[in-house]
């Protein structure tokens, strides 16, 4: 198997299934564990303020787990960047750190940075992560324009919201305009010296004519359609089926 992987695994899901009950079970270390003995990159998570998934122990614990078993893998945090988060950024130091727009309530992340707004307090937030050594990818709508805001702020990398592509898994038509916005956007971001993520309602079934049109892309980061998969092939399997959908196996 090859050593390069693009499959970041966010455990989101298996939290929300674990809190459901006062117990260690579903185990998110031991589930994100074989995943990363599978092949994946990394593990990607969100921990919101009210720990309605991940909790913060969550995140150490996966960092103890990486720093320990898998020196060669990357954790990503995911988040806001409020006090609270970028203390944990800080205490935890994650590889990587993805800034994402969300009001706490939200869900799930589902639209980019609007760079026409005050960016003073991402600005800082952007120094403060590259101080303590964790890379920074802003959370980018498809909009080819957003790549170069990204830059100047002094993010290394973007992730492109793929949500509306994903959203037409049973429209082609518009698939296909969607992903046309993708890569003009990944297309853009590579431009402006950026490295390239993505991620939303990413399948095994929608990732190949998007890695056709941007195999330069470097992360995926794949939760809810992950999830899904596992459901029917375990964890396991499903690492190896969105890595082939890649073509990296």
């Amino acid at each position: 198997m090859p050593a390069v992987s693009r499959l970041s695994v966010n455990v989101n899901a298996i939290a929300m299934l674990r809190n459901r009950r006062d117990l260690p079970w579903p185990s998110v270390t031991g589930l994100a564990a074989i995943a990363m003995e599978a092949g994946a990159k990394g593990i990607t998570v969100h921990p919101r303020p009210d720990e309605r998934h991940i909790r913060k122990t969550d995140v150490f614990e996966l960092s103890e787990l990486i720093e320990d078993r898998f020196p060669n893998k990357e954790l990503c945090l995911e988040g806001y960047p409020a006090p609270d988060f970028m203390k944990l950024v800080e205490e935890a130091r994650p590889e990587q750190v993805l800034f994402v727009p969300d009001d706490p309530q939200q869900s799930t992340s589902d639209h980019g940075w609007d760079f026409s707004k005050d960016t003073g307090a991402l600005e800082t937030a952007i120094a403060a992560a590259k101080e303590w050594a964790v890379t920074v990818s802003l959370f980018c709508d498809p909009d080819p324009v957003a790549p170069e805001h990204a830059a100047r702020l002094g993010a290394e990398r973007i992730e492109i919201y793929t949500g509306p592509y994903g959203a037409c898994y049973d429209d082609p038509a518009r698939a296909e305009k969607e992903l046309d916005m993708i890569v003009a956007t990944a297309e853009a971001a590579q431009a402006c010296g950026l490295g390239v993520n993505a991620g939303h309602d990413l399948t095994v079934e929608n990732i190949p004519a998007l890695m056709a049109r941007a195999p330069f892309i470097r992360e995926m980061s794949i939760g809810h359609g992950f999830t899904a998969d596992a459901l029917i092939h375990g964890f396991a399997e499903s690492v190896a089926r969105f890595r082939r959908a890649m073509g990296e196996i």
